[in-house]
């Protein structure tokens, strides 16, 4: 089972869980710390806050509100608008995670390219080792986001291919 021997959801010693908080909104908006990967598993089953996926989405720099964005985090622009109207009730666990791992992901690209916006572009931009697809046009789906993950490794050890 290649899928089980990764960890959906890192560790708190290398600061990711922290970075995916920070993209989230913070405690502030989650209500409480997270201090490590049990912390965000209770959180996503409970369902995220709409607020956390506001202050992802508002946060963005370079991606728009798209189509590839919607399929990323799993919820329509005018579901999302219509969520804004109820900013404390909590999202499904299928959103929850498709948001938390859309923060992964951006969290991630982050460290490797230096910056947020070069994140984002990169999650933007037809990629080679991807078929020319582009990322995030692949978070719709658990096999999509693997393919994601793999290339990012492989852009982090710098194999492209």
């Amino acid at each position: 089972m290649a899928l089980a021997a990764k960890a959906p959801i890192p560790a708190a010693g290398g600061g990711e869980l922290q970075k995916i908080e920070t993209l989230l909104g913070g405690s502030r908006v989650l209500a409480h710390h997270l201090t490590n990967a049990l912390d965000a598993h209770e959180l996503l089953l409970r369902g995220l806050p709409a607020s956390a996926l506001d202050h992802l989405v508002g946060n963005l720099v370079f991606i728009g509100k798209t189509e590839s964005l919607e399929k990323a985090v799993g919820m329509s622009l005018r579901t999302w608008q219509r969520r804004k109207e109820t900013p404390n009730k909590p999202l499904s666990q299928e959103q929850s995670g498709r948001a938390w791992k859309f923060a992964e992901i951006l969290a991630k690209a982050t460290d490797i390219f230096g910056s947020q916006a070069e994140a984002e572009q990169w999650l933007e931009r037809p990629a080679v080792g991807l078929d020319q697809r582009r990322p995030i046009d692949l978070l719709g789906t658990p096999a999509g986001v693997e393919l994601v993950e793999d290339h990012l490794d492989r852009v982090e050890y710098g194999i492209y291919a």
